[in-house]
C-alpha cells in the first residue's frame, strides 16, 4: 500500500536544523528570529481574517438599504419628492435610530451602528449634492429637480464602490484563507477517535453557612454617674472562643428561585427539585425558615410565608424516607384531602409562630443598642440613698437639734416646699421607686427613659436634696460605658 506523506509539507516546524546563518551570527538569535518572525506573521494573518470577516458582513448588511434608498430616489412614481424623502429619512435616522450594531461594536455609540453608519453616508451624499446643486448655476424653480437627480446619482456611485469593496474585501480573505490552509498549525489540531470516562454526577454538597463574628455582637450602653466605679464592678464576663458555632445556613441561588415558587403549586416544586439536586440537601430547609425570618423582620409576609411553604415541604420529604419525595409529591398533586390538610395546617401554624417570633425579636432589639443613665456608687463602700418627702412643709414649721439654731426657718419651708414640689413633678413608676428606697428599681426606670429626660430627672434628684451620697454630694462624671 503507498502512503501518502504530502499534507506533511503544509507543517511548519520550528526546527534549527536547516538553519544556516553566518558563522559570526549567533545561531540561537537567528532561531529566536525565524520563530518571533513566524508567529507574527501568523497572528497578522488571524488579524487580517478576522477584520475582513468583520468588514464584509457589515458592508452586506449596509448595502440593500443604500440600494433600497437609491431605488426610491429615481422611482418617477414615487408618491414624496425625492429630497423631502430623503431629508425625512435623514431626520428619522437622527431622532430615532435603532441601536443594532455589528458584533463588538457599542450599541451606545451611534456611528458604530448600521443606522449611524447610514446617516454619515448620506449626510455626505446630501452635502456632496448640494455642492454641485449650487455649482451648477440653475434656477431657482429647477433647483430640486437638480437635487434630487444628483442626490440619486452620488448614491450610485455610493452603492458601486460598496459593491466594489465587498467584492475587494471577499478576494482578499479568499487569499488569506489559502495561505493559512498552507501551514499546519496547533489551531489545526483536533481529536479523532478517543474514548473517555463520564463519571455519574456526585451529590451537591449541603447548604453553606455564614460564620457569626461574636466581636459584632451588640452591646447596651449605660450612661453611669461613675464610670470608674462601673466598670471595675458590673464589666461582662468574657466570651468563651472555643465554642463550636457553625453560624446561619445561606440561601443559593437554586434555594432562592425554589422559594419563589407560589403556595399550593406542588407540580411547580416537583419539577423544580428534579432539575436542581442542591435543592434537596441538608440544610436546606434551616436555610429557607432563616430567608423567612428575615423575610417576615421587613414587613414580606407573602414571601416570608412562600419559604416557610417551601422548608415544611423538604423536612416532609426528608422524613417520608429514602423516596420521600415521590410519596409526598403524589400525595399533594393527587390531592390527597389529608395529607393535604395536615401540611396546610403545618404551614399556618408554623408561620404564625415565625410572626410572634418576629415580634418578640424586634421589641427586644429595641430595647438593646442604646444609651442608658444610670446611678452607680463611686465605690463599694459607699451608698446611695433617696430622701422622699412624705407631703409639703407644715404650716407649724419646727426646727430641732443640733446645728439647727442659725437657719432661717422661711428659708427650710421653701426648701422643703421645692423638694415636695419636685417629688410630685415625676412619673407615678419613678415616685413609687424612690418610695420603695431600692437602687435596682430606680436605676429600671431610669434605664426606660430616654437619655436628655433621665439627665433631667438626675439632676432635679440632686437640686432638690431627694439624692443623697454617703459622703454628702455628688461628682460630675457623667460618661458612657459599654
Amino acid at each position: 500500500m503507498v502512503l501518502n506523506y504530502s499534507k506533511w509539507d503544509r507543517l511548519e516546524l520550528s526546527d534549527d536544523s536547516d538553519i544556516e546563518g553566518h558563522p559570526n551570527v549567533d545561531k540561537k538569535s537567528l532561531v529566536r528570529a525565524l520563530q518571533r518572525n513566524i508567529h507574527e506573521k501568523r497572528e497578522i494573518r488571524k488579524e487580517n481574517i478576522q477584520r475582513l470577516s468583520a468588514q464584509i458582513a457589515c458592508n452586506q448588511v449596509l448595502l440593500p438599504r443604500v440600494k433600497e434608498i437609491e431605488t426610491t430616489l429615481n422611482d418617477p412614481s414615487s408618491s414624496a419628492p425625492a429630497a423631502a424623502y430623503f431629508n425625512s429619512l435623514v431626520e428619522k435616522l437622527q431622532s430615532n435610530p435603532s441601536r443594532d450594531c455589528p458584533p463588538g461594536n457599542d450599541p451606545k455609540k451611534l456611528e458604530q451602528t448600521y443606522d449611524g453608519m447610514l446617516l454619515t453616508l448620506l449626510k455626505m451624499v446630501g452635502e456632496e449634492s448640494k455642492k454641485k446643486v449650487k455649482e451648477s448655476g440653475v434656477l431657482e424653480a429647477e433647483k430640486d429637480a437638480r437635487l434630487a437627480k444628483e442626490l440619486a446619482a452620488e448614491l450610485s456611485l455610493h452603492v458601486k464602490h460598496l459593491g466594489d469593496t465587498i467584492a475587494k474585501d471577499k478576494k482578499a480573505l479568499e487569499d488569506e484563507e489559502i495561505e493559512q490552509r498552507k501551514h499546519i498549525t496547533s489551531d489545526d489540531m483536533h481529536e479523532g477517535f478517543d474514548s473517555k470516562y463520564i463519571p455519574p454526577t456526585p451529590a451537591p454538597p449541603p447548604v453553606p453557612h455564614t460564620k457569626i463574628d461574636k466581636k459584632k455582637a451588640k452591646v447596651t450602653e449605660i450612661e453611669v454617674l461613675n464610670p470608674a466605679a462601673s466598670s471595675s464592678s458590673s464589666a461582662p464576663p468574657p466570651e468563651d472562643d472555643d465554642t463550636d458555632d457553625e453560624g446561619l445556613p445561606e440561601m443559593t441561588p437554586s434555594l432562592e428561585a425554589f422559594s419563589k415558587i407560589p403556595i399550593g403549586a406542588f407540580d411547580k416544586s416537583f419539577e423544580f427539585i428534579q432539575h436542581h439536586r442542591d435543592v434537596y440537601v441538608p440544610g436546606a430547609s434551616d436555610s429557607l425558615l432563616v430567608a423567612a425570618f428575615t423575610a417576615q423582620g421587613v414587613g414580606k409576609t407573602k414571601y416570608a410565608k412562600q419559604c416557610v411553604h417551601q422548608s415544611l415541604l423538604l423536612q416532609y420529604c426528608e422524613k417520608l424516607g429514602r423516596d420521600g419525595v415521590g410519596i409526598f409529591f403524589k400525595k399533594m398533586i393527587n390531592g390527597d384531602k389529608r395529607a393535604l390538610k395536615v401540611f396546610v395546617d403545618d404551614v399556618e401554624s408554623t408561620h404564625k409562630h415565625l410572626i410572634e417570633r418576629v415580634r418578640i425579636n424586634q421589641e427586644e432589639s429595641a430595647k438593646e443598642g442604646r444609651e442608658q443613665i444610670q446611678l452607680v456608687p463611686e465605690n463599694p463602700s459607699q451608698s446611695i440613698s433617696f430622701n422622699v418627702p412624705d407631703g409639703p412643709p407644715p404650716e407649724n414649721l419646727v426646727l430641732e437639734g443640733p446645728g439647727t439654731e442659725g437657719m432661717d426657718i422661711e428659708e427650710v419651708r421653701k426648701a422643703l416646699q421645692l423638694q415636695w414640689d419636685v417629688f410630685q413633678s415625676f412619673p407615678t413608676e419613678l415616685q413609687q421607686a424612690l418610695k420603695s428606697g431600692g437602687l435596682d428599681g430606680v436605676n429600671k426606670v431610669l434605664g426606660d427613659m430616654e437619655v436628655p429626660v433621665a439627665e433631667a430627672i438626675v439632676n432635679s434628684l440632686d437640686v432638690a436634696g431627694i439624692l443623697s451620697f454617703a459622703d454628702g454630694g455628688i461628682r460630675d462624671e457623667t460618661g458612657k460605658a459599654s
